[in-house]
């Protein structure tokens, strides 16, 4: 793998750095015949390299199916789309938090580490709640007009976040900004899909190549198997609550690191 993403750099397959008239932000992309290519704008920061590990876990990923499956079985399904782009997110955390020694650095990683689980599990969540429970309003014929869904809205909020929440009153206002409410039931394969890779990175950081076989045949397989099944394959069994347990371990261990370490900076 680590092959191919040097090839990918060589052979010009990753647009990266900013330029006049380039869009915002970043994605990969693709066809069944072709490579799979990577548009980011790379600005030297943390935040900057993660997104080039997150898009390249989507390439390896499309790169892998496409290698293997026949064009039928190709294209995977949203519910693991998410899964190999965050694997490769936490690993890069982890491998920098093991060679970082200095405490206002390593806070800074885990920081990193934590608002990825707040912004993808917790967060998305939250997103999927408020997008059933407007549903159901509309099913029992109630009215989804700004005012009511501004009062949906800022219930989840103090619900999800808590009462040592500083509220703005702007924020009931967010969810009309968010495009992915535009579709339906989308939100909930982040939090799902967060949780399988924190599974994964954690056995493949203990387990070494074993997880490493079985995440790569995971990654391999398409849509030739169900959703389900394929993450059984690499060892995650989301009928079951232990993936997402794993995932909320990691956090108060990660957020326990953070705060003995604000300590000891004084902070």
């Amino acid at each position: 793998m680590c092959n191919r993403v040097k090839k990918a750099y060589e052979d010009h397959w990753i647009d990266v750095y900013p330029n006049k008239g380039k869009g915002n932000g970043a994605f990969s992309s693709g066809t069944y015949s072709s490579n799979p290519f990577i548009m980011t704008n790379f600005t030297g920061t943390l935040d900057s390299v993660s997104t080039i590990a997150h898009e390249m876990g989507h390439s390896q990923h499309s790169w892998l199916t496409n290698h293997t499956q026949p064009l039928q079985y190709a294209d995977y399904s949203l519910f693991v789309a998410e899964v190999a782009s965050t694997v490769n997110e936490n690993l890069l955390i982890e491998q920098l938090l093991e060679e970082e020694k200095d405490p206002q650095n390593r806070l800074a990683l885990l920081n990193q580490y934590l608002e990825g689980f707040k912004g993808t599990v917790y967060r998305q969540t939250m997103f999927a709640e408020f997008e059933k429970e407007a549903h159901a309003m509309a099913e029992r014929g109630e009215s989804l007009d700004p005012k009511a869904l501004n009062a949906l809205y800022e219930r989840m909020i103090r619900l999800y976040f808590g009462e040592d929440l500083t509220w703005d009153d702007e924020v009931q206002y967010e969810w009309a900004r968010i495009p992915h409410f535009y579709y339906v039931f989308y939100v909930y394969v982040y939090a799902t899909g967060y949780s399988s890779a924190t599974a994964l990175s954690e056995g493949i950081l203990k387990d070494g190549a074993p997880a490493v076989k079985k995440y790569l045949e995971f990654l391999s397989m398409g849509s030739s198997a169900y959703p389900l099944d394929e993450l059984k394959h690499a060892g995650v069994d989301l009928t079951t609550p232990e993936p997402v347990d794993i995932a909320l371990n990691k956090f108060e261990k990660v957020l326990d690191e953070a705060e003995k370490t604000a300590d000891e900076l004084g902070l």
